[in-house]
């Protein structure tokens, strides 16, 4: 059987392809140019796109079948596509993705059930089947996506729940004004960049979130797998050692430790001057990516929309108030700031952080912890507006990380962006790539933080059991251990993994939600299907500054052959199934 990625895959990724014999100066220890560095594989530049809020069948649920209805964008589809795991053609993830027979989830849903979920909620009124929203309906109304909420609709593996627990009425979009709406899936009529990247290049069908839950978790899981263990904290507990905000930390065990508190929700990074003083700030313990590339002379960067406070965009705002209008039709003038901090995930370490937003010193310092040619830090710390990664490709100092999060309103997070200006921002990337010279070395990883609620089908594999009488309800109250039926190979009931300090801790339920994942690189393989144990969702951030190795599993085909392996962490291999049409 083929088993799932996490977000972790990313943080090994981008120490398998630059892990380099670099040779480092005193002066500079991460100052020569990639393409001189001897990497493990041909790939010498990283490019991840981490966008917001989208379940595998919000946008895939249909795949590759389109409406095509008069006066939409068409997309027709190759004839030897491969199936994949979604709402028409169901695939059965204990044998070996086999077609299960006689299921119907567009016409025939367990959403539609007005008396389901019954743990606490039910449907009602909103029971609903899944149904199509067409491009003029792109900007939809946010739908709910707290990890207890979540827990609960997916329903002890039953996936009943979704109208119950996590439905948000629109409008927008003009309608629908029920908690059905978080049944609604778009097709390649809507994200048509999209399903034309999974038909040239690679898509990923069984790609889950580390832990349940919403932004933040997902952006700290992406660099570091670890979400538990506060070094310092701001408006977290009272002076009786209460939790202030409920959604956003949860205690990571009975004793109710400060120190072994788990971050569930969107608490901002503590001391970034964008951060909103009255709400709940933090700093993470431990170590993440950048700080492995670091200790290799590896160069990166974090690259955020917005996050340059000197730029006055057209509308005249500036600083933290900088904003865009979206452009998709029928979306409010005003949305959403460009920089959201509680997506800023190195903001959230001490080590990694640029809490004033200070500048590079120049193009030239981007990706460097120095000032070239100095032993000057320079002042941005590998933390950059999304503008100075065009400037850093135009002048062929890309980064061998880079890590990107477009302005808010290009990020897809339903509410204040919309698939039509997310895609804008995603061709717009890769385009300027493909452009460059730096193309022919570089894979482009695109991959969500979270479902933001929107209904999915498939229950993940319990990996991190998690007993928080306060937030899980997965299986029953109180209790994540196990995905009743769906665990592809894996042990249940689950155990519970440890925190940054070293012991077992609450708060970290997981896998979660499932979302899409593509690849995109001239390296990107057709058809991945190898039989794989998943990672743990920790493995790939270690005091180890090896970070991931390489073992022989797969073969990939393509003008010059990339070395047979596979990323490694530990003795976990990461899990991967992906299809890319011939």
């Amino acid at each position: 059987m083929r088993l799932p990625t996490t977000l972790a895959l990313v943080s090994g990724l981008a120490l398998l392809a630059t892990g380099a014999s670099a040779v480092a100066e005193d002066h500079d220890r991460d100052r020569d140019d990639v393409r001189r560095v001897q990497t493990a594989t041909p790939i010498k530049h990283i490019v991840v796109i981490f966008q917001e809020n989208v379940s595998f069948d919000h946008y895939f649920g249909t795949y590759p079948k389109a409406l095509n209805l008069a006066g939409e964008t068409p997309f027709a589809a190759k004839k030897d596509t491969p199936k994949v795991n979604n709402l028409v053609t169901p695939l059965d993830v204990n044998n070996h993705f086999a077609p299960l027979a006689g299921i119907d989830l567009i016409n025939n849903n367990p959403n539609n059930s007005q008396t389901a979920p019954n743990n606490g909620k039910q449907n009602g009124t909103a029971a609903s089947n899944p149904f199509r929203l067409a491009p003029s309906q792109a900007l939809t109304a946010d739908q709910g996506h707290n990890e207890s909420p979540e827990e609960s609709a997916y329903d002890n593996g039953k996936m009943d729940g979704f109208p119950a627990w996590v439905g948000t009425a629109g409008p927008p979009p003009a309608g629908i004004g029920s908690k059905a709406l978080v049944m609604g899936y778009f097709d390649g009529n809507t994200t048509t960049a999209l399903w034309n990247y999974a038909q040239h290049f690679a898509l990923n069908d069984n790609n889950y979130t580390t832990q349940f839950g919403p932004s933040t978790p997902g952006a700290i899981n992406l660099i570091s797998g670890q979400t538990n263990g506060l070094a310092a904290t701001l408006n977290v507990v009272d002076g009786s050692n209460n939790l202030l905000h409920g959604t956003h930390e949860a205690f990571g065990d009975a004793a109710h430790l400060v120190s072994n508190i788990t971050e569930i929700g969107d608490g901002d990074p503590l001391l970034d001057v964008c951060s909103n003083p009255s709400l709940d700030q933090v700093t993470l313990a431990g170590k993440n990516i950048g700080d492995l590339l670091n200790a290799k002379g590896i160069t990166w960067g974090s690259f955020m929309g917005g996050f340059d406070l000197g730029v006055v965009n057209r509308n005249g705002t500036t600083g933290c108030a900088r904003e865009t209008d979206p452009a998709a039709p029928g979306t409010p003038a005003f949305t959403s700031v460009d920089y959201i901090p509680h997506h800023a995930w190195f903001q959230y370490y001490a080590s990694t952080r640029n809490p004033g937003h200070a500048r590079p010193r120049s193009v030239a310092a981007i990706g460097h912890s120095l000032i070239p040619n100095t032993n000057t830090p320079d002042p941005a710390n590998h933390n950059y507006d999304i503008h100075d990664f065009f400037d850093a490709l135009k002048a062929h100092n890309l980064p061998a990380v880079s890590f990107l999060k477009a302005p808010a309103f290009q990020d897809g997070h339903a509410g204040y962006s919309d698939p039509l200006d997310e895609q804008h921002f995603l061709v717009q990337v890769i385009n300027a790539l493909q452009k460059s010279p730096e193309w022919s070395d570089t894979a482009v990883v695109i991959l969500y933080d979270d479902s933001d609620g929107w209904y999915d089908h498939q229950m993940p594999p319990v990996v991190n059991a998690s007993f928080n009488p306060a937030v899980d309800t997965l299986n029953v109250p109180g209790v994540c251990n196990t995905s009743n039926g769906f665990q592809q190979g894996k042990p249940a009931p689950a155990p519970m993994l440890n925190g940054n300090f070293g012991q077992p801790v609450w708060g970290r339920c997981g896998y979660g939600t499932r979302t899409p994942l593509l690849v995109i690189s001239p390296f990107a393989k057709r058809t991945m299907s190898t039989t794989r144990s998943p990672t743990r969702p920790r493995c790939c951030v270690s005091s180890r500054t090896t970070g991931c190795t390489v073992s022989a599993s797969s073969r990939v085909a393509r003008s010059t052959p990339l070395p047979d392996r596979l990323i490694t962490c530990s003795t976990s291999t990461i899990a991967t199934r992906i299809t890319r049409a011939s």
